[in-house]
């Protein structure tokens, strides 16, 4: 590609509302332009990027046997009624009518769209295992679009789907992904931790995240350098610090105390001289059930820890949560900073593990001003759910070797759900065993986020000058840079290399050598060639390695074979990381 003919130009600076370095510099070079909130433009470069990813996908997902098929962005209302998400899904799932008043939405996943495909394609067990996937854009109305392509609203995915008659294939699916996803995050240059994470809508039982650790990262990985231990916060379980009271301690009589303007654990440890472990700290939520119901969530846990919400939404069986109004609690007899189950009724209420093996707890006495001393779970109220709601912090003891975790700051690159027969059963996707048996089929779902890795790979890869793109990855392979007065014997080599199957993006525009130098630094090409009178006279070229600051020189007639060995050289570490096995995070 020559240069003077490219669509689109870089900028020297980046919008004002850019967030993040991989934004910027994706806009500054000329690889993505914003159309609105969470929506973007691919110009060449940056297409081409998309182009090279996909490439490196499709050549994994071959490898452990998936068929590639295309599923289309708009999917009938019907499929996402009989998967029972039509309820569950909010805003983020958009819904509209066609000119015959159906009910149409625009796919954020597929998994409603492969059941209907399975129901209609799979009828035997001789059909079984496959394993399809496909590269397709989707719609998702995030509210909060940020970072640039990190988190938008419209965006390309990879997602596969396993199709197994049992557990055990699903199993022997489900790990080849895992390996597959590390080879191609590897390939593409990036180090990804695979940690265990929430199933989310997506349902199912088992799930991983592939995550890429990062300053700008908004999900939160806790992770233990001894053990190796690792999950999303969201599901993280840790070691408790024990409060300095025996679990088996005698329950004390439940006695009133007068604290005036104590509305928070800090202002009632203050005044009664406990440590927070001594208290229970009441948390009022409201959860959507759907879109038509709400439920008020009334959790307990004791006051040294925070509440997960992501735990507190799964043991509610809702699927989000906000913060309770002061109306809201107040309706059902609790008051708003004294509250506690304590003499409440009618009202579920979800206690964290810890409030069950702390006797003699601080708990508020729905009295304005009061507290009650002495409040012991199975005596004084009993909770509907008890279960583990509270979440990991930096220096929680891990819970396989009681070491302390560190949260790291991570972005979701790629996921993994062992789905089983979550969608068979809603779907009716059955197939006849060998012994004439009716069964469901066992699935699996693993997505790859395309437009989010790209922006990833930015993110890693760059330094002041501009970006720094992997050879497995890059828009183009070789910049070749013409300086004026050696434009004929540049354009010999230009197609030298083309012919040989180098890709390379030529400036030859009229510019000045300081500008074509300072847009290839940008732009993060691995290799530059410069074709000069200089190096002509010597009978050679110019060369340089983006990411190195030396130059060095080559015979021209060597050119093409220079860039093919020093192609072969920059692939080599990626492949080698790829072929390296690693750990599983269980």
């Amino acid at each position: 590609m020559r240069m003077s003919q490219l669509f689109g130009q870089t900028l020297r600076e980046a919008p004002a509302d850019v967030e993040v370095e991989s934004h910027r510099l994706l806009v500054r070079s000329g690889c993505i332009r914003q159309l609105g909130a969470g929506i973007f433009s691919y110009l060449p470069l940056g297409w081409r990027v998309v182009g090279k990813i996909q490439t490196v996908i499709r050549q994994e997902m071959e490898r452990i046997g998936a068929q590639e098929l295309l599923m289309p962005v708009v999917n009938t209302a019907d499929i996402w009624k009989d998967s029972g998400r039509w309820d569950v899904i909010g805003p983020e799932l958009t819904r509209f009518k066609d000119r015959q008043e159906r009910d149409l939405v625009l796919a954020m996943t597929h998994e409603e769209a492969v059941s209907d495909l399975v129901r209609q394609e799979i009828r035997s067990y001789r059909q079984l295992p496959r394993l399809i996937y496909h590269l397709q854009t989707k719609w998702r109305d995030d509210p909060r679009p940020r970072a640039g392509l990190i988190r938008v609203r419209e965006f390309i995915m990879k997602d596969s789907y396993s199709l197994d008659r049992d557990d055990a294939g699903l199993d022997l699916q489900y790990d080849r992904h895992y390996q597959a996803y590390h080879r191609v995050f590897s390939r593409c240059g990036l180090d990804a931790l695979a940690v265990k994470s929430d199933v989310g809508m997506m349902g199912g039982k088992v799930a991983h995240e592939f995550m890429y650790l990062t300053p700008i990262g908004e999900d939160t990985i806790m992770i233990c350098a001894s053990c190796g231990f690792r999950a999303n916060r969201q599901v993280a379980a840790f070691g408790r610090d024990e409060p300095d009271v025996r679990a088996d301690a005698p329950a004390f009589d439940i006695e009133e105390v007068s604290t005036p303007d104590t509305t928070s654990i800090e202002d009632l440890t203050k005044l009664l001289g406990v440590p927070a472990s001594r208290t229970a700290k009441a948390v009022f939520m409201v959860g959507q059930v759907n879109d038509a119901e709400a439920k008020l969530v009334f959790a307990v846990i004791r006051g040294d820890l925070e509440v997960n919400e992501t735990k507190l939404a799964n043991a509610a069986g809702v699927r989000a949560l906000r913060p309770a109004q002061p109306e809201e609690i107040t309706a059902v007899g609790a008051v708003p900073g004294y509250a506690s189950p304590v003499g409440i009724d009618g009202v579920s209420v979800i206690a964290d593990v810890s409030i069950s093996t702390t006797p003699n707890l601080i708990a508020g006495a729905n009295r304005q001003g009061y507290h009650l001393r002495n409040v012991n779970h199975g005596r004084d109220f009993t909770a509907s759910v008890v279960t583990d709601i509270a979440a990991a912090q930096d220096g929680s003891p891990c819970p396989e070797c009681g070491s302390p975790l560190a949260a790291r700051r991570g972005v979701e690159l790629g996921n993994i759900f062992k789905l089983g027969t979550r969608y068979s059963d809603s779907m009716g996707c059955f197939f006849l065993d060998e012994d004439g048996e009716r069964k469901p089929v066992i699935m699996g779902s693993y997505g790859i986020g395309v437009g989010r890795l790209l922006a990833s790979i930015a993110e890693e890869h760059n330094d002041k000058d501009g970006l720094l793109w992997p050879v497995t990855v890059a828009p183009y392979t070789v910049h070749l840079v013409v300086i004026n007065g050696a434009e004929n014997e540049a354009e010999r080599l230009y197609l030298e290399l083309e012919r040989a199957g180098i890709d390379t993006l030529y400036d030859d525009r009229d510019e000045r050598p300081g500008v074509k130098f300072k847009d290839a630094d940008l732009i993060g090409i691995p290799i530059r060639i410069t074709v000069s009178p200089r190096t002509i006279e010597q009978r050679a070229v110019e060369t340089k390695l983006r990411h190195e600051p030396d130059r060095g020189s080559v015979a021209m007639d060597q050119a093409v074979e220079w860039a093919r060995s020093t192609i072969a050289l920059l692939e080599q570490p990626l492949g080698e990381r790829a072929n390296a096995s690693p750990a599983r995070a269980d």
